[in-house]
């Protein structure tokens, strides 16, 4: 993309947030913003005629609204699409939705609908235009493979033996991972002997929806984490947004502990800081698992858990919106096996009841 500057379509009912959303996105010399659109067929046709790399999304339009755009067009013409959300349960909720329905990421709308600050978000929404510009739209439109037994096989044996007795098993997630843990967790049975913890970059407001969206979803107990919440098996606990989660006590008797510290590596919650306390806490006894997202994070905390003899795990570029922190624990050398999304569920079950 350095060559070439990033085509941008902004699809917003308010002309007001289409001239402003648009105005910060052209300020960045790396974005071209080429059309924007009313509605969601208004943005059909542009997309048609356009050919953009990257498209901004608002939820809420008269005639097609965002999310009948969003399945439209990943059936028709796949592009990655951020969308832009309003700060509300139901802005929210909307927002897991369409992170389901294929949108690669989102920025929150600082003050409503209209929102006259949106500079505030200026910096975060180029970044995210760049980041999903990169991403591997043919993921959020393939359709899981039917696998094998002996397929399986071949993925499992190497990694069976390597943790004693695992304890726990902690994930981190950013592009991308909402629709990856979304694929994981309900694959796993309410009898899941150990408890799962979950960094997936996502800003206060919004991890409670997921986290509600994942329990429906899944036999396990999904639920944002709280300060002192103890751990069991069958559980996933989700990072709130805003917070860094890590954990403390002894395996068996692990509590979730909330830390109101600075950004690591701009991200908060920061999967380095909930893998490090994993690595105090259990040591060897646990498995990490890197999945799809932009950025180095959990790589460092991949390496303490890697030297207390955990088992790492991360997904494969193949099934990957963005290859980049796997890529990142990949190239550290601390990475026992790379799997492709669908294997990993069947992988966790497999090395549990060895």
């Amino acid at each position: 993309m350095s060559e070439r500057r990033i085509r941008v379509l902004v699809v917003d009912d308010s002309a007001f947030m289409r001239k402003v959303i648009g105005d910060l996105l052209a300020a960045d010399s790396r974005i071209e913003v080429v059309g924007r659109a009313r509605d969601g067929r208004d943005a059909l046709e542009q997309v048609r005629n356009l050919t953009p790399h990257v498209i901004t999304l608002d939820v809420e339009m008269p005639r097609m609204n965002g999310l009948q755009f969003l399945e439209e067009l990943m059936r028709v013409r796949p592009t990655p699409v951020v969308m832009v959300s309003s700060l509300t349960k139901q802005g929210a909720d909307v927002t897991m939705r369409a992170l389901s329905a294929g949108a690669v990421d989102f920025v929150t709308k600082p003050s409503g609908t209209i929102s006259l600050d949106m500079h505030r978000v200026a910096a975060e929404l180029c970044q995210k235009v760049i980041g999903a510009s990169e991403a591997n739209v043919g993921t959020l439109v393939r359709k899981t493979p039917v696998v094998s037994r002996r397929e399986r096989e071949i993925f499992q044996e190497p990694i069976s033996s390597r943790s004693r007795s695992p304890q726990i098993v902690a994930v981190a997630s950013s592009t991308g991972g909402p629709r990856a843990i979304q694929e994981i967790l309900p694959q796993l049975p309410a009898t899941f002997p150990i408890p799962l913890v979950i960094v997936q970059h996502m800003p206060e407001g919004f991890t409670a929806s997921f986290a509600q969206r994942l329990n429906d979803l899944s036999a396990l107990r999904v639920m944002e984490g709280y300060d002192g919440l103890r751990l069991e098996g069958g559980c996933a606990v989700i990072a709130p947004g805003g917070k860094h989660l890590l954990l403390e006590g002894a395996p068996g008797q692990a509590v979730c502990r909330l830390s109101d510290g600075p950004p690591v590596k701009s991200v908060k919650p920061a999967a380095d800081l909930l893998f490090l306390s994993v690595a105090d806490v259990f040591g060897g006894a646990s498995i990490g698992v890197v999945l799809t997202g932009m950025g180095r994070d959990g790589s460092d905390g991949a390496r303490a858990m890697y030297g207390k003899g955990a088992t790492i795990l991360a997904e494969s570029q193949e099934t990957c919106v963005v290859y980049g922190m796997p890529r990142a624990v990949a190239e550290a050398g601390i990475v026992h096996r790379q799997l492709p999304l669908y294997h990993i569920a069947g992988a966790l079950k497999e090395m549990v009841r060895e």
